[in-house]
């Protein structure tokens, strides 16, 4: 047991059971990914607070990656699209819940250094890609469901194009500085939307998001 297990377990009991996370697989995946590993300080790693990674990026708050994840209410044989990469994170979370990961990032450098950690860590289930987020990744649609890590004004068209029928998208809404987190589900192909929680994310930067600066 590395020295982190402990942390990481009352991350767990304390950040996320107590808060009403439920779902046993999204406790299992965060109680094994070491999150200390994605960040550049290990120190405070599993403290209920988003983190900087460099390129002005943050690692969601353990919290709230839980939240989407648990939102997702993945099974195990599904393939996502993960919209900003970031510190690779979440993508390991994922690659614990569903059969495949893509993963989108727009900043070349944090894409490779997530890249290396999830292939240290043994993660063989995913994907990175350099581009435009808010495309998603027409080449390996439809996805089963699609998380977005990053503000954004609306659902982008892509997106639920790509969007399987009975799938789910999980994403901050709103503007630079809050959204609600919302949950779309695709249903005869129309889109049904509910929102969540409130939450402050970084601006999604790309066709369908936000103009950088």
């Amino acid at each position: 047991m590395d020295d982190f297990a402990e942390a990481r377990q009352r991350m767990v009991a304390r950040q996320l059971r107590a808060r009403e996370i439920r779902d046993e697989r999204v406790l299992a995946a965060m109680a094994k990914v070491p999150r200390h590993v994605f960040v550049p300080e290990s120190a405070g790693a599993y403290d209920d607070m988003p983190l900087p990674i460099g390129a002005g990026q943050t690692i969601s708050q353990p919290f709230m990656v839980a939240v989407m994840a648990e939102a997702l209410a993945l099974r195990g044989h599904e393939a996502v699209l993960e919209v900003g990469t970031g510190s690779g994170y979440q993508s390991a979370i994922l690659c614990e819940l569903c059969r495949q990961v893509y993963s989108i990032e727009r900043i070349p450098e944090l894409a490779e250094r997530a890249w290396e950690t999830l292939v240290k860590l043994g993660y063989r289930n995913v994907e990175i890609v350099i581009g435009d987020g808010t495309l998603g990744l027409p080449e390996h649609a439809p996805y089963h469901g699609i998380v977005v890590s990053a503000a954004t004004p609306s659902l982008s068209p892509p997106w639920i194009a790509q969007l399987a029928e009975g799938g789910r998208i999980v994403a901050p809404v709103g503007d630079r500085w809050s959204q609600m987190l919302t949950i779309a589900d695709k249903q005869q192909g129309e889109m049904r939307q509910r929102t969540s929680i409130g939450c402050v994310f970084v601006p999604l930067i790309g066709k369908y998001g936000f103009q950088e600066g």
